[in-house]
């Protein structure tokens, strides 16, 4: 089906009436061609099926369920319409911008909490405090509310006003608080310092503005020996801030990517090719660098690490990638809804496609690791090319053991909330640690008293008195500890004894001065391992 073709559809769904013209106006557009016969046809069967069918349909749900075949019938699994709820969801998400106050809220002891103030943002100029509960809303009482409800209330249009009345610990009655809502920018990126001056960006999504903050702290991080930016369970976002991204390291000129794709929304629908080079000076030259990846790293990551990885510019470890290497048209309908379709492919600077073939439920089509071709970067490394991004040395996540997955399936079968109570001991733990002026730890004591919670919560004495269960739930709360405070690097030096992908980065970067270094030193640790000699095919993440 040509383009023309489905947006015509699409213009049907919405707007025709009970007998279809021939040629459809559509936005932009100077009227598209549909064959009256098939229009006809189709508004004919919908009209039976409305008056006569045994079970008895409206008219939205009718129209909804031939726009749904419409898309299913693409074969396309990332085709989709978005509500308009759903259009602002998906904003929100990748962009990281909403209208608010600026904090972030947590359900801790049966209490609204606020867990997080962002700087700048009018919840902090106003004085809230990370700990402090809501108890109301305006006019409302809110004591009794979840966070979702308390959400909905908080939020709101820029400019307009909302008053909240919190309770703090030390202070007799509630405070109030009057803000204006402002739009509030949560960002992507997270960077700190580790031991032996080793540089550490973790990059959640790309979403805007990503770029200017990449670059912010590679420019922080000018002094390390080495930068390790982790891509992992990222899913993508804004292609061109991953364009840019991918700037901030490799500079003017170098090719970043290039696409393969069908012209505007609107147009005659030929093919057409397009690349895109960098156009700033390129930073941290000369120090090594390292991207962490693993199979949920998608998109826009993908194109960043395949960007770095084809210019020799940074090692890649961990998994195989996701491989979604599609171009992906944004088109208004009416009534506030968006059409989201494949147009294209991204490709990497020396030509390796992104994407990997899946059927209309998502699910990864075989293939054969075999048959896959390779490309020879400039410095002379063979890559694997035939979707995703191949690690330059793969690296296996860590994985629970036979006690810790019992753990974990009793805590759910007796309706154990292990987050929820590790966010609520870690909470009450990183505030006094803060008040006193300490750093993140957790004691025994405050390990025991966690346990016994556990233990009031449902987990069977029998599970939490195993010392393996007891060291794994005491690992990961001094991590949500750690998590607590302003600086990463304690959490992320936590992490570490769980984290075989960050462990074997740190020691490879330990060891390397340059990046030459980093590639023979991974491959000597590749050509150690034996090769995998039958092709697998990789689940797809849900």
């Amino acid at each position: 089906m040509s383009r023309r073709l489905l947006i015509a559809a699409l213009a049907l769904a919405f707007a025709l009436p009970a007998r279809a013209h021939a040629q459809i106006q559509t936005p932009g557009s100077n009227g598209v061609e549909v064959p009256e016969p098939e229009a006809e046809i189709f508004m004919s069967a919908l009209q039976y099926i409305k008056r006569l069918h045994m079970q008895e349909f409206n008219d939205s749900t009718l129209w909804t369920r031939a726009l749904t075949g419409l898309l299913e019938s693409l074969d396309d699994p990332y085709a989709t319409v978005f509500t308009p709820d759903e259009v602002k969801d998906f904003d929100e998400e990748t962009t990281g911008n909403y209208a608010g106050i600026g904090i972030s809220i947590s359900q801790l002891n049966d209490h609204v909490t606020v867990t997080t103030v962002f700087r700048g943002a009018p919840a902090s100029a106003a004085g809230l405090e990370v700990g402090d509960v809501i108890v109301g809303v305006n006019q409302h009482e809110s004591g009794t509310w979840t966070t979702d409800e308390a959400s909905d209330s908080i939020r709101g249009p820029i400019g307009t006003t909302v008053q909240l009345r919190v309770t703090r610990e030390g202070v007799g009655q509630p405070i109030t608080f009057t803000m204006k809502r402002d739009s509030v920018h949560v960002t992507a990126v997270q960077w700190d310092v580790l031991p032996d001056n080793i540089g550490y960006l973790s990059l959640d999504r790309v979403a805007r503005n990503s770029a200017q903050e990449v670059l912010q702290a590679v420019d922080s991080m000018a002094d390390t020996r080495g930068v390790i930016i982790d891509l992992r369970r990222n899913p993508g976002g804004y292609l061109d801030e991953a364009l840019n991204i991918s700037d901030v390291f490799l500079g003017r000129g170098s090719v970043l990517a290039s696409t393969r794709s069908r012209g505007g929304a609107l147009s005659s629908g030929s093919t057409s090719e397009e690349s895109y080079r960098g156009r700033m000076r390129a930073h941290i030259l000369g120090k090594p660098i390292i991207i962490l990846v693993d199979r949920y790293s998608a998109s826009a990551a993908e194109i960043v690490t395949g960007a770095l990885q084809d210019h020799d510019r940074a090692l890649v470890l961990g998994e195989r990638t996701f491989g979604k290497g599609i171009v992906q048209s944004v088109l208004q309908l009416p009534f506030g809804r968006e059409l989201r379709i494949t147009t294209g492919s991204w490709h990497t600077p020396l030509g390796r496609s992104l994407h990997r073939n899946r059927d209309v439920g998502g699910n990864l089509l075989e293939e054969n690791l075999d048959t896959f071709p390779a490309v020879t970067t400039p410095a002379g490394r063979a890559i694997k090319a035939g979707g995703g991004i191949f690690p330059d040395l793969e690296v296996d996540m860590d994985s629970l053991s036979v006690v810790e997955q019992e753990l974990i399936s009793v805590a759910n079968d007796k309706k154990v909330p292990l987050p929820q109570k590790e966010a609520e001991a870690s909470f009450a733990r990183a505030k006094a640690l803060r008040d006193a002026g300490l750093p993140p730890s957790v004691d025994a004591a405050t390990l025991d008293a966690h346990m016994k919670g556990l233990e009031a919560a449902g987990l069977p004495p029998e599970v939490a008195s195993k010392p393996e269960v007891r060291a794994y739930l005491g690992w990961r709360l001094r991590v949500a500890v750690a998590d607590r405070f302003d600086h990463i690097a304690d959490a992320t030096v936590l992490r570490m004894e769980r984290d075989n992908v960050l462990t074997r980065a740190v020691e490879l970067m330990r060891a390397s001065q340059t990046q030459g270094d980093l590639f023979d030193d991974a491959a000597k640790a590749k050509a150690s391992t034996a090769p995998a000699t039958t092709a697998t095919v990789v689940p797809a993440p849900n």
